[in-house]
C-alpha cells in the first residue's frame, strides 16, 4: 500500500486513477452477494446490486474519500453455508443498523470495542473462512474445469497486482468469463426490466433466527474491522480528513435500516476494502461513484432470475476460495492462538454463534488468570 504523504484532499475528483482504485474492493463484493442468491431462491440479487451501488454513490459524497461499501462477511458466509431465508436476512439488517445507528449517536463504539478481545475477533475471521472454505469444495468439485480456470486467472491477477499494481478484477472478469460460457451453451436469458423494490416484513421467529445465526457473530467483525479499523485507516492514510468511528457507525446503521427492508442485504465499511481501493489510485470520493456505476450496470444485468444459472458452479466455488483466504490470513494477527484456534474448529463443530461465545468467555478467563499469575509474582 502507499505511504500518505498527508497532501490528499477531500473531493471528488474522476480520474484512471480514481477508476482503478473503484475496483479494488470488487473481489470480495460479488462472491458473497452472488453466492446468497444461488442458495437463496427467495432474495433478489439484483435488488443487492441496486443497494449497494446507490449506497457506494451516497457514501463517496457524503465522506468525499474512497470509503467503501461491503456485504457483512458473517452474514454472508453463515447464509451461505446454511442456505437461510430473506426472513432471516431481512431482520438481521435491521437489527444490526438500529444497534449501529444507536452506538454511533451515543458515542458508544470505542467503548463497545474495547470489550471484544482481538483474539475473538480474529477466530471469527478463522471460522469465517473454514465455513467458505467448506462450502466452497463443493461447488468446485461439481465442476472441476471452470474451477482450474477461475482459480488460475484469480492467481494471475493476484501475482500481477502485488508486482505492477495492476487493478486486480479478476472476480469481474471470471464472472463475465462464466457468463459468456453459459451463453453459449444455454442462450441468451429474455430481457426483463428490475422489478421495484417492495416492503419485506420478517416473522418474530425471522428476528430470533436472525439475531442468533447471522448477528451475534458480525457484531466483532463489523466493530472491529468495518468501524474501529476502518477509522483508524482514514487517518493513515488522510492524516487530516479522517473520520470519527462513531460517523462511521451511523452510516451502516442507516445504510441497513434503509435497504434491508427492501430487499438489500445487510452492508458495512471495511478497512480492507479501503486499503485496497487506495492502493490501487483512489483518493477521493469520485472512486465510489465510479464504483456505484459498475455495480448499477450488474443490478441491471442481473434482473432476470436466469442470469444466475448461467454462471457455472466452478466459478463461484474458486472465488469463495479466495474470499476465504482473504478473510482467513488477517487471524493469524491474534494475541490468543488458543481463543481463536478454538473459535475456528468450533463454528465447524457446532457453529459460529456458539463458538463467537465460548471464546469471549475463554477470553475473559484467560485475562483473568494472567492478571492474578501478574498479581501473584
Amino acid at each position: 500500500m502507499a505511504e500518505s504523504t498527508g497532501t490528499e484532499e477531500r473531493g471528488i475528483r474522476i480520474t484512471l486513477e480514481e477508476i482503478a482504485g473503484a475496483v479494488g474492493d470488487f473481489g470480495t463484493i460479488f462472491p458473497i452477494l452472488l453466492g446468497v442468491a444461488i442458495v437463496c431462491p427467495d432474495v433478489n440479487v439484483s435488488h443487492f446490486f441496486l443497494f449497494l451501488a446507490a449506497w457506494f454513490i451516497i457514501t463517496g459524497l457524503y465522506y468525499r474519500l474512497p470509503v467503501p461499501v461491503e456485504p457483512m462477511k458473517a452474514i454472508g458466509a453463515v447464509v451461505i453455508a446454511e442456505g437461510l431465508c430473506a426472513g432471516e436476512i431481512v431482520a438481521s439488517g435491521i437489527i444490526v443498523g438500529a444497534l449501529f445507528l444507536l452506538l454511533g449517536l451515543v458515542g458508544g463504539m470505542a467503548w463497545i470495542g474495547e470489550r471484544i478481545p482481538k483474539s475473538v475477533v480474529r477466530g471469527v475471521q478463522a471460522g469465517l473462512a473454514l465455513l467458505l472454505l467448506r462450502t466452497s469444495f463443493g461447488y468446485i468439485l461439481s465442476d472441476a474445469l471452470f474451477a482450474a480456470l477461475s482459480i488460475g486467472i484469480i492467481l494471475l491477477f493476484f501475482i500481477a497486482s502485488q508486482r505492477f499494481r495492476v487493478p486486480d478484477v479478476s472476480a469481474l472478469l471470471v464472472i463475465l468469463i462464466g457468463l459468456a460460457a453459459g451463453i453459449a451453451v444455454q442462450g441468451m436469458p429474455p430481457f426483463r426490466l428490475m422489478p421495484l423494490p417492495a416492503l419485506i416484513i420478517p416473522m418474530p421467529s425471522d428476528f430470533l433466527a436472525g439475531t442468533w445465526d447471522l448477528v451475534l457473530p458480525q457484531i466483532p467483525l463489523t466493530l472491529g474491522n468495518a468501524v474501529l479499523a476502518t477509522s483508524l485507516l482514514t487517518y493513515d492514510l488522510f492524516p487530516k480528513k479522517g473520520v470519527d468511528p462513531d460517523r462511521l457507525s451511523r452510516t451502516i446503521g442507516a445504510m441497513n435500516l434503509v435497504s434491508t427492508p427492501l430487499g438489500g442485504f445487510p452492508m458495512c465499511h471495511g478497512a480492507g476494502g479501503l486499503a485496497a481501493m487506495y492502493r490501487f489510485g483512489a483518493r477521493t470520493g469520485g472512486a465510489n461513484i465510479v464504483a456505484g456505476l459498475f455495480i448499477l450496470f450488474f443490478a441491471v444485468a442481473f434482473a432476470p432470475p436466469e442470469v444466475l444459472t448461467l454462471i457455472p458452479l466452478g466459478v463461484f466455488g474458486a472465488l469463495l476460495v479466495f474470499v476465504a483466504i482473504e478473510l482467513g490470513k488477517h487471524s493469524v494477527k491474534t494475541e490468543s492462538y488458543l481463543v481463536t484456534g478454538v473459535i475456528a474448529v468450533l463454528t465447524l463443530v457446532v457453529g459460529l454463534t456458539v463458538a463467537f461465545i465460548v471464546g469471549m468467555v475463554l477470553a475473559f478467563v484467560l485475562e483473568r488468570w494472567a492478571g492474578r499469575q501478574l498479581s501473584g509474582s
